[in-house]
């Protein structure tokens, strides 16, 4: 191409690029509308940088919801099983999430403290767990529940917290997971002292007022012959949720070039997803097993 060409080439395209900034603006200003003025109403909801963003879910009037749907006393393991893998479900959705913990009805999801997800919008944090936590309950209610329809949805009311220091986070998982025994070792005794003594709610709550733990655990012993030491750590210390690498083993079809017809090869591949575990986190010993929760830069 000639010299007088290219600067033909050039002379054009600069006009083009002059006309499409001229467009674009012309757009920007077209999109404004008098009513855009509402936009200034909304809240400022950024959480705290270099904060941990603690969700947490808790089932909205679950006791209703367990009654209507015959969930076992004082704990239904299937309930137990769908809440985690719910909580799987968000954490494979929401990979900023570095440590889940569960029981019950409820559930805490933790971000990473430099996490910019979504700009670090409170309401974006809540509104997405939330709604993926309740579908996800939904939609795998038939694989736990087989035998027992889903007579109505269930909800979940949110809540965002921030905790400044590792040791404020620590704490906090503590603080759920103390709550997690106190309220398991009470429901224990309640429901034996109604199933196999026969006394009725009233009686069963006037019984155990004013009991300590201690208390309780002589009741189970020497009335029910249970030591509650022995009862399933989901059910006592409740669930964490952590990444872990694991082996999955699927079936594929390979075929190879001397061969008419492939054949099924069993394949063994490793990825990263969220893995329950049932155990102490009030502790050192776990933290010092997984010390890349806490790590800044995982």
């Amino acid at each position: 191409m000639c010299a007088s060409c290219n600067v033909k080439v050039r002379n054009c395209l600069g006009v083009t690029s002059v006309i499409l900034r001229r467009f674009l603006s012309l757009g920007v200003t077209m999109a404004k509308s008098k009513f855009e003025y509402v936009r200034d109403f909304e809240a400022d909801d950024t959480c705290l940088a270099h904060c941990w963003v603690v969700v947490r879910l808790d089932g909205r009037n679950f006791h209703r919801f367990a009654e209507k749907h015959n969930f076992a006393k004082p704990n239904d393991s299937r309930a137990l099983h769908l809440m985690t893998k719910c909580a799987q479900t968000v954490m494979e959705e929401l990979d900023d999430i570095v440590i889940a913990y569960g029981q019950s009805d409820e559930y805490s999801f933790v971000f990473k403290r430099k996490s910019n997800w979504f700009k670090r919008r409170a309401s974006k944090f809540m509104t997405h767990v939330a709604s993926q936590f309740a579908s996800s309950y939904v939609f795998y209610w038939r694989y736990y529940f087989e035998d027992q329809p889903l007579l109505y949805p269930p909800g979940f009311d949110g809540r965002v917290v921030l905790y400044p220091t590792n040791q404020t986070l620590k704490d906090y998982l503590s603080w759920r997971q103390a709550d997690c025994h106190i309220n398991n070792l009470y429901n224990t005794v309640f429901w034996a002292l109604i199933q196999k003594s026969g006394l009725t709610p009233i009686q069963a709550q006037g019984r155990l007022q004013g009991t300590l733990a201690a208390d309780k655990n002589e009741i189970l012993f020497s009335e029910f012959n249970v030591n509650y030491n022995h009862e399933p750590l989901m059910y006592r210390k409740g669930t964490v949720l952590i990444w872990q690498k694991v082996d999955e083993v699927t079936t594929k079809e390979v075929k190879l070039p001397a061969e008419m017809e492939g054949r099924k090869m069993a394949v063994t591949r490793t990825r990263t997803k969220p893995v329950p575990f049932h155990c102490d986190i009030i502790g050192d010993a776990f933290w010092k097993k997984h010390p890349e929760i806490l790590d800044e830069d995982s």
